[in-house]
């Protein structure tokens, strides 16, 4: 088995590392380490967790332990995806320099540009930075990048989720072609892969197989969990994991609990600070004077609970942390062995606690098949608890099930059935039926004409009885009279008053230019019973 001893490091970097206490190198350190220090590119493809920080930075002390920098200009550059991450590295760098003379500084995001400012100023050996944080200092004229001899690219992969890959290609443009360069991601995207082969010149492609299992010693389970609503779903799914954490009781000591998204973290640290949890929130999007005292506190034992997602997590080492939660069923299977190795490390025991919704099951399945194991199912401690009173009724008065319907849906159902053309209906329907209700205008007629009849004399009364004494006839018959020409017609029979013979006039030429009886020409099917009444009215008068 190699040992660093047989790596050919500097002797004061194998002291460091003596008294770091390791003496083995792993997979991806035996296999980096030699061809970094022949000057060789290298690609190394490793997950995280696997020990590659120290892969890169000890072949880089051993080649920076001669030489000077200048003022501005770095010797080596180390790009990271995070602050955390780049803080960590420099935390390495600090443990296996400590007896080289080499200055180092770190360019992060919520730092003063001043105090870096001045670190840039002096001369530094290594750089770690950011490349958001990289390119503002380039840009204000503060850093020069053509004295670079080794660039370090940690987390190709994450950069290329969190959209760093433009940066990347533009820092590699700003150094050297002469420079050497050491390439780490734990997978081999596309656009990975096609920068690996534009800037990368012959390297030596390192790379060990991703961790499909977790550890014997972690504990693994899942809830499979179904809301009752689906606008209570996050309440719910919230309650959950209070329950869950409340169902370890002592046994929790410290726990981190990962989201998919930045807006879930302060979500849920919110609502776990409200009853009475203590819990902090950690993502890209806080500050990092914030984010540094968050880390601290858990590391420190001060906070029990942190929240935390993918990003700003990765690469993060957190002793002693007891339980895992994952409030959301990672997208990536890789991700979940990734999470729940933080707890159960060195030989201890651990456990990692899983929440599954309907929607997850898919990504559930790809992380069972990559560890090849099937995660034992939990019970979920709100539905076994629950009281029957309590679950939400779908019966009505009638015993039949009805689906739950949302205030706002009902208000929108009755606002789009009462819509303007069934109210016109309705409208319509009503006048109709009132206007049969009132008595016609044509027999209000008649009735009036009857009534002059009967108040004339007797003496003047013609010997024959007119047409209003008999019985009422219909509408027909009296048009057909009417049209008869005039000379057939009785000499008793002809009315006095000419005006109702001329209106029978204008009604028959009405009727033969296309009228329809009693209707108005003009007014339509549903013309309302008022207006027909005042027509006919001021016919009569």
């Amino acid at each position: 088995m190699t040992k660093f001893s047989e790596l050919k490091l500097h002797p004061k970097v194998l002291k460091a590392v003596e008294e770091a206490g390791y003496e083995t190198p792993t997979p991806i350190q035996a296999g980096a380490i030699p061809p970094a220090l022949e000057g060789r590119d290298v690609l190394g493809i490793a997950q995280t967790g696997t020990g590659k920080t120290a892969g890169f930075v000890l072949p880089m002390i051993t080649m920076l332990a001669r030489g000077r920098a200048r003022a501005r200009m770095p010797r080596s550059l180390v790009l990271c995806p995070t602050r955390e991450l780049a803080a960590q590295v420099a935390e390495n760098f600090d443990t296996y320099a400590k007896h080289v003379k080499l200055t180092k500084a770190l360019l992060i995001g919520g730092v003063s540009f001043k105090e870096q400012d001045t670190l840039i100023d002096k001369g530094v050996d290594v750089l770690i930075a950011t490349p958001g944080r990289l390119l503002d200092h380039f840009e204000r004229g503060k850093l020069i990048l053509s004295d670079v001899k080794v660039m370090v690219v940690d987390e190709a992969d994450r950069m290329l989720d969190m959209g760093f890959i433009p940066d990347i290609e533009k820092i590699f443009g700003l150094t050297p072609f002469t420079r050497q360069t050491l390439f780490f991601s734990a997978t081999m995207a596309p656009e990975i892969e096609r920068i690996t082969n534009t800037f990368l010149s012959n390297p030596a492609r390192v790379e060990v197989a991703r961790q499909a299992s977790a550890s014997e010693t972690i504990e693994q389970g899942v809830v499979m969990f179904k809301p009752s609503r689906r606008d209570r779903a996050d309440s719910e799914k919230r309650k959950l994991l209070r329950a869950l954490i409340d169902g370890e009781g002592d046994k929790l000591t410290n726990a981190i609990v990962f989201c998919n998204r930045k807006m879930d973290v302060d979500v849920v640290a919110k609502s776990l600070k409200k009853y009475g949890y203590d819990a902090a929130p950690i993502h890209g999007d806080l500050d990092q004077s914030q984010r540094t005292r968050t880390l601290d506190g858990f590391r420190n034992g001060e906070l029990k609970l942190l929240i935390a997602s993918d990003v700003a997590a990765r690469g993060l080492d957190v002793p002693s942390v007891s339980h895992v939660f994952n409030f959301d069923v990672p997208s990536h299977a890789e991700d979940y062995v990734h999470r729940i190795g933080r707890t159960g490390r060195a030989g201890r025991e651990g456990k990692a606690l899983m929440i599954c919704n309907p929607r997850d099951e898919s990504n559930l399945a790809d992380v069972e098949r990559l560890i090849q194991k099937e995660i034992k199912r939990i019970d979920n401690p709100i539905q076994d608890n629950a009281p029957e009173s309590a679950a939400p009724t779908d019966e009505g008065e009638d015993g039949e099930k009805r689906k739950p319907r949302s205030r706002s849906r009902s208000r929108s159902r009755s606002r789009s059935d009462d819509r303007p053309e069934e109210r016109r209906d309705n409208r319509n329907d009503t006048r109709r039926e009132n206007a049969d209700k009132r008595p016609r205008a044509q027999d209000t007629a008649a009735e009036k004409s009857a009534d002059k009849s009967d108040a004339i004399p007797p003496a003047e009364k013609p010997e024959t009885a007119p047409a209003e004494a008999k019985p009422r006839e219909s509408r027909s018959d009296s048009r057909q009279a009417d049209s008869r020409p005039a000379d057939s017609r009785p000499a008793d029979s002809k009315p006095d008053n000419t005006r109702s013979r001329n209106r029978q006039g204008d009604q028959g030429n009405s009727r033969r230019r296309g009228g329809r009886g009693d209707d108005v020409v003009g007014m339509g099917d549903h013309m309302p019973g008022f207006i027909a009444m005042s027509f006919e009215e001021r016919r009569d008068d």
